[in-house]
């Protein structure tokens, strides 16, 4: 793979790096109160009444699993385990940067060349795209000269085959 097109691969990582940590950080982000008058959106119910601690207790259906005392530790369910938020910031950033000097350094191993040596490079590059381009015009008019020839060899052919069948 030629270096341009390292350099367009790795600001395409480098990209999708960046909006995935900047939408981390975004969705993780802890709410931030805006004003005093508004509820806090961590405790939107900063006074409990103390008849929503009352609650009747709900006897189960009969045949069904005995409920859990309130105190007692849930039963153990398969759950994925959690993640660091405080770590997964960290570890994507440093994702960037390591990507940012991976670009840095193919940056780097790029070739330099003087403003003169870019145009003899550019002009030997048209001369040789002319001369293509002269070569594929010639093979377009063999063909086209080639598929006139065909469709009359085409047409003679159905005329002599229309030709040999008599009418009824």
């Amino acid at each position: 793979m030629d270096i341009i097109s390292q350099l367009q691969e790795q600001l395409n990582e480098m990209s999708m790096l960046a909006v995935n940590t900047f939408g981390t950080l975004q969705r993780d982000a802890p709410p931030d109160r805006l004003s005093t008058s508004y509820p806090d959106p961590l405790n939107p119910n900063p006074n409990p009444k103390p008849e929503e601690d009352a609650k009747p207790q709900v006897q189960g259906q009969p045949g069904a699993a005995p409920a859990q005392a309130p105190g007692a530790p849930p039963q153990a369910q398969a759950q994925p385990p959690a993640l660091d938020l405080a770590e997964q910031p960290k570890a994507m950033s440093h994702a960037l940067v390591l990507a940012a000097k991976k670009f840095d350094a193919l940056v780097a191993a790029l070739p330099l060349s003087s403003e003169e040596d870019q145009l003899k490079r550019i002009e030997g590059l048209q001369a040789e795209n002319e001369v293509v381009g002269l070569e594929l015009q010639k093979q377009l008019e063999a063909a086209e000269l080639e598929l006139k020839q065909v469709e009359v060899l085409f047409n003679e052919a159905t005329d002599n085959c229309i030709n040999l069948k008599k009418p009824d």
